[in-house]
């Protein structure tokens, strides 16, 4: 069977419509990134250094899957389509999408359901050096959006 998070991840955040409140999703295993760690060694790959494939994966199947894995309603989280970044790791490259958590409220115990978190940026500054940049990067698309 095909998995589809072999190459790719999803980061999960909340913001506060009112209060610009931003917090991003932790596993109980401390990654970011779901529904797997990235491997070790992952580095992030520069704009320039990029690889474009001919077939490109719709970050809404990434979606449906977590959503399955998770147990989630299908519409509790959205794909922000201006991000999208690569990770150079030593199995090969991995693409990296950005969802929302689209509730009112932050999910807190919606998210300890399944032994995650969420968390402010300051809170996960102990993050790999290419879980921070994902997360530097991440935060400056949603405070740009």
């Amino acid at each position: 069977m095909f998995n589809l998070f072999e190459n790719h991840r999803l980061l999960l955040f909340y913001k506060g419509d009112i209060s610009a409140l931003i917090l991003f999703a932790q596993q109980e295993n401390g990654s970011i990134c779901f529904p797997e760690s990235l491997p070790a060694l992952s580095e992030i790959l520069e704009a320039q250094e990029t690889q474009i494939t001919e077939i490109n994966l719709h970050p809404a199947l990434l979606l449906k899957d977590l959503n399955k894995i998770l147990n989630l309603d299908d519409d509790l989280l959205k794909i922000e389509p201006t991000f999208c970044e690569q990770v150079d790791t030593p199995k090969g490259v991995i693409t990296v999408y950005l969802a929302r958590l689209t509730l009112l409220d932050p999910p807190h115990k919606l998210l300890e359901i399944h032994d995650c978190k969420l968390k402010t940026l300051t809170q996960l500054r102990r993050q790999s050096p290419a879980e921070l940049e994902l997360l530097r990067r991440a935060y400056v698309k949603v405070m740009e959006g």
